[in-house]
């Protein structure tokens, strides 16, 4: 007998992505799907392609893919810059690493910061680094706002100030696959290049979509870009979209759920959004500590409030954990990646997501650690709900 078989009630997916749809975008996406030729999905994209801009904090355009955040980083790179060219990266988890590759493999060269997963981009470190490249050879800084894989949130408001105090002309490439919709971000007001994002996190859409925002900076870079490119070009998809088009077949059923999404954010509206991630992120915090247990992240300042990365005691397997919460409660949570794995278990409270259902993940939570035999305090539960009462 199957799993599903045994279990009544809904499944908690509470990975930190792709996350839970809401019910009315669902119903949007399974409408019957329009010519992407005629008027009526003219109308659609003209829509669709205003109403982004305000989500990712920028009055240029948003360049929308039928593809998952990673084509959006390879659009981010070949769009602006050269074989042989100079990328700034730093390792701040599993997701960094594999932005980096990419750009190995696209014949880039990386120069690659260290770091240990705990921490995000030191603005220092950035200002040193390009303070020191006095021929200007580095071409782009890519940074990765929100690590997923550690919930560890760069702060990149002040990644650009010390751009700015290194008086370096590099562009600013950004990935917000899991912050935005999320957490506070502004491309144009933080001075990014290209913010890399996708539909499946907090626009609270299944995968399928993914974006490039692009600066005036940006696309004069990309008239002179000679990495290969075709299906990724912005160019003929700017062009295309001024007629509210695309050159090639749209996800248009996707794009009926961003359009649902996006109103949904609006009316919700965005500081309000990120308020709400911000309190349910504190009330999760509350819990691991109450549990006794260790939030991976280890600077307050850049606590995600997307999700919260558990690290676990040394004598137990977090998979284990998260294999009994799967089987006795029919809950989803993130595993730790790469050089975490076994090590952490990752708490998505991102998209669609309010207080009732936090309490039901961190229940469920406290009740798989005491069943894999983990020595925790009880209290954590109660401490999460404290911090929800406060309103």
């Amino acid at each position: 007998m199957s799993r599903a078989a045994t279990t009544s009630g809904r499944h908690y997916l509470q990975i930190p992505g792709p996350t839970n749809c809401p019910d009315e975008v669902l119903r949007a996406i399974a409408a019957p799907t329009i010519d992407h030729r005629g008027p009526e999905f003219q109308e659609l994209g003209h829509h669709i392609l205003q109403a982004i801009r305000p989500v990712f904090g920028t009055s240029g355009p948003v360049i929308i893919y039928p593809a998952s955040g990673t084509g959006a980083w390879e659009a981010a790179l070949v769009n602006t810059l050269s074989p042989g060219d100079r990328v700034l990266c730093f390792e701040t988890g599993h997701f960094s690493a594999l932005w980096m590759k990419m750009a190995e493999d696209l014949g880039l060269q990386v120069d690659m910061v260290p770091g240990d997963w705990r921490h995000g981009i030191d603005p220092a470190v950035v200002e040193e680094k390009l303070s020191a490249d006095s021929g200007q050879e580095i071409k782009a800084v890519c940074c990765v706002h929100n690590e997923t894989s550690t919930g560890v949130t760069s702060r990149i408001s002040e990644i650009r100030e010390a751009m700015n105090a290194a008086s370096h002309p590099a562009l600013l490439l950004v990935d917000t696959i899991s912050s935005l919709g999320a957490i506070e971000y502004h491309h144009d007001k933080w001075g990014v290049d290209v913010t890399v994002s996708g539909s499946q996190k907090g626009l609270m859409l299944p995968p399928g979509l993914s974006f490039n925002a692009v600066s005036e900076k940006a696309l004069a870079a990309s008239e002179k870009a000679r990495l290969p490119k075709s299906f990724w070009d912005w160019r003929p998809i700017l062009a295309a979209n001024k007629n509210g088009f695309w050159p090639y077949t749209p996800s248009t059923n996707l794009l009926y759920g961003l359009k649902v999404a996006l109103r949904m954010l609006e009316e919700e509206g965005l500081e309000n959004v990120f308020t709400r991630h911000q309190r349910h992120a504190r009330a999760t915090r509350a819990a691991v500590e109450a549990w006794g247990l260790e939030v991976l992240c280890q600077d307050p300042r850049e606590y995600s409030g997307s999700l919260t990365a558990v690290l676990m005691p040394e004598a137990f397997n977090a998979d284990d954990v998260r294999a009994t919460i799967l089987e006795r409660f029919d809950m989803s949570l993130g595993a730790g990646l790469s050089k975490l794995a076994g090590r952490v278990f990752r708490i998505g409270h991102l998209g669609a997501f309010e207080d009732l259902t936090l309490v039901g993940t961190l229940g469920g939570v406290q009740m798989g650690l005491n069943l894999s035999g983990v020595p925790i305090k009880q209290d954590g539960l109660e401490a999460a709900m404290a911090v929800l009462e406060k309103g």
